[in-house]
């Protein structure tokens, strides 16, 4: 968290709607959250995509409480985020406002019935992949998450490169790659961004998912600031 230039990420998030933060987790943690996968009793739902038409492979929602690490990142991450949602809000012409503090930004969320934790676990084999989505579950959503590599590519795995597509309006979609290393880190719009035009801001939809994995085995951790219904 210390090393991350937030001055450069605000700006590729203004941009392109994705920032690389560097890395977040040393080897050990990544590899202590790969094996917590296989512990059924500290996740609440588990999704095999295939059954939902969301691509291949599946992930799995943690419970709560989260485990510590997960947790200290979501409280650590959101402060400084939270800035960056109010004024790309305030730029869309959206009220919604995100108090400084998650405890209270969850608060929110659990008093409109969303209480369900939305950090998640997800694991890929070859041939697997993940369709371009949106992580909303419900009416309070926090516009921006992270996403951490727990897998090292090259050495795990091959391929399952993370995706965005960002639509604007009235032109064709415009993709973006983002590679990531063992235990890096990347920042993300949701669904909508701000984007400077001619006659003033716009909005732009935003989709993210994995492309196919040629070999190997890809773990990810999701960060998502929200709770579902």
């Amino acid at each position: 968290m210390q090393g991350i230039d937030w001055a450069t990420a605000e700006a590729e998030l203004d941009a392109v709607g994705v920032a690389r933060l560097g890395p977040l987790l040393p080897a050990g943690e990544c590899q202590a959250l790969v094996a917590l996968y296989d512990e059924e009793a500290r996740f609440r739902s588990r999704v095999v995509m295939a059954r939902h038409g969301f691509g291949r492979g599946e992930y799995q929602y943690l419970a709560y409480p989260l485990p510590d690490r997960v947790q200290a990142l979501r409280e650590a991450l959101y402060p400084r985020l939270a800035p960056i949602a109010n004024r790309w809000n305030e730029r869309m012409s959206l009220p919604v406002r995100y108090p400084a503090a998650h405890a209270d930004f969850l608060a929110r969320c659990h008093a409109a019935g969303q209480a369900r934790p939305t950090p998640l676990l997800l694991r890929y084999g070859p041939g697997d992949y993940n369709c371009l989505h949106q992580d909303l579950y419900g009416e309070h959503v926090f516009p921006l998450q992270v996403v951490v590599l727990l897998s090292a590519p090259g050495e795990d795995f091959s391929g399952g490169e993370f995706v965005l597509t960002e639509q604007r309006p009235r032109m064709q979609s415009r993709a973006e790659v983002v590679p990531l290393g063992l235990g890096e880190a990347a920042v993300f719009a949701v669904a909508q961004r701000p984007v400077q035009g001619s006659r003033g801001d716009y909005r732009v939809t935003m989709r993210h998912g994995v492309s196919r994995l040629r070999s190997g085995a890809r773990h990810t951790l999701g960060i998502i600031f929200h709770d579902a219904r």
